[in-house]
């Protein structure tokens, strides 16, 4: 497969769901059947580098024309689970974030108001005869959400640091009732504790995401091309989802000084990385 750029692509966080093949109907689960065959499957970097290729062209093309039929895929204990990509949708759902995302100034200039009027008109029209459409993947960029860090416990983490070039990969895989069961642990200590906000309203959403997922899934917290905004050393020393996991036990158990340091640890990590976005 032809790739369109060598360059890496960074600076973002997926989350991602592969379900069994079982989950699929038909003709489409005879599809990734296949699929998981091929010893050419391409990798996140290859869906981001086309996306970006697709910027190119005058006037851009923010959302592909055709949807994506390449996926992820695991062998887990013999049984093969896939993360379909659908780059349109996905797409399509990233289009509509970036108002909040960038100046109206920035947003014309990058996607002028006519392309961004032509795909919102596509997605209406698509949606409409596919309702119960949803994506398999979660993207974030220059930063993990700090919901995302509840579904995973940090004995489920693996580091690498790379060598040469590979670069460090850190990720989390969970099964799906695990997911689950932190999801709904969490809400029952923030909603106790807390007042509504970003936090719970983050982990509601994304705890309705997992259910519409089949049981037996797996939940991964992939890095991805941020690892390329931490530095080496503080990737290594990145424990994330155990101060999210500290946190929400010490305002279980009424400790508010202990949920405190928790919270400061994660938002001077963070913070870090964020500021790297508007740096030269």
């Amino acid at each position: 497969m032809p790739k369109v750029s060598s360059v890496v692509v960074p600076y973002a966080a997926y989350l991602r769901v592969y379900e069994p093949l079982a989950a699929f109907p038909e003709p489409e689960r005879t599809h990734w059947a296949r699929y998981a065959r091929r010893p050419d499957r391409p990798s996140y970097q290859d869906e981001l580098r086309r996306s970006l290729a697709d910027l190119l062209p005058t006037p851009p093309i923010p959302v592909p024309v055709h949807e994506s039929s390449d996926a992820f895929v695991l062998d887990v204990d013999g049984v093969v689970c896939v993360c379909p990509w659908r780059t349109r949708l996905r797409g399509w759902l990233a289009l509509g974030e970036l108002a909040e995302e960038l100046p109206a100034s920035v947003l014309d200039a990058v996607l002028p108001p006519l392309v961004r009027h032509q795909a919102a008109q596509d997605y209406e029209r698509w949606l409409a005869r596919n309702p119960d459409a949803r994506p398999w993947i979660r993207t974030a960029t220059w930063q993990v959400p700090l919901n995302w860090f509840v579904l995973v416990s940090d004995e489920e983490r693996r580091y690498e640091k790379g060598a040469g070039e590979v670069p460090p990969m850190l990720r989390y895989r969970t099964p799906m009732v695990q997911a689950r069961r932190r999801v709904a642990r969490a809400l029952r200590t923030l909603r106790d504790t807390i007042a509504e906000g970003p936090l719970i309203d983050g982990l509601v959403d994304v705890g309705r995401w997992l259910e519409e997922f089949h049981p037996r899934s797996l939940v991964e917290l992939d890095y991805g091309g941020l690892v390329h905004a931490v530095p080496a050393g503080e990737l290594e020393d990145d424990h994330s989802a155990a101060d999210v996991a500290d946190g929400i036990e010490a305002l279980r158990r009424g400790d508010g000084t202990a949920a405190g340091e928790a919270y400061g640890r994660l938002v001077e990590r963070w913070r870090a990385v964020r500021d790297r976005r508007s740096a030269n």
